[in-house]
């Protein structure tokens, strides 16, 4: 059985083809005894970012996106940042991993700028309650990795699902390569 933790970043397997999670990174945010939960860091929405959060829509890293953090919690909205400052920690952000660390938006947007390296926005976020995300690792669902802080900010998000395993190397390397017509492979 794998181990996760804050940090690691979950990369679909083959085998996940629901339309939602399918080709996904995601990196996890909290993992305890009552679940799990993270953000989907490779799906863009189709809905204008400068449309539903104005006063945050240029502080955000390329591409100026409200992404897809998950199918949970759609309405609500879930910011990292990374602090250019390592000295102290700013305002209304919590650190998750490394200079990676949650923002909230309730944080006067004055005081979020020249105070973020990177900034992404994400829609909703991805849950697992206690046991479920444990039984996806066993029906080999998820592969999991240990996150870089480059694939938060990553401004290519549709080629991160590939560019991810192809660094793990060996048999990971390998499924990079996948299309997903079988007939292909």
């Amino acid at each position: 059985m794998q181990s996760f933790g804050v940090g690691d970043v979950l990369v679909a397997g083959i085998s996940i083809s629901d339309g939602v999670f399918d080709g996904a990174v995601v990196l996890l945010l909290d993992a305890d005894e009552s679940g799990t939960l993270g953000v989907v860091l490779n799906k863009i929405t189709e809905i204008d970012l400068s449309g539903a959060l104005p006063a945050w829509s240029q502080l955000v890293s390329e591409p100026r996106a409200l992404f897809d953090g998950g199918p949970v919690s759609q309405q609500g909205a879930v910011c990292l940042a990374e602090p250019w400052s390592t000295e102290e920690e700013p305002p209304g952000w919590r650190p998750v991993f490394g200079r990676i660390g949650l923002l909230n938006l309730d944080t006067p947007v004055e005081i979020a700028e020249d105070t973020y390296r990177h900034l992404r926005v994400f829609a909703g976020y991805a849950g697992w309650d206690a046991g479920q995300l444990e039984q996806e690792l066993e029906f080999e669902m998820w592969h999991v990795l240990p996150g870089h802080a480059v694939d938060v900010f990553d401004p290519d998000p549709g080629t991160m699902w590939r560019r991810v395993l192809r660094r793990q190397g060996g048999e990971l390397g390998l499924l990079s390569t996948w299309t997903a017509s079988a007939e292909l492979n």
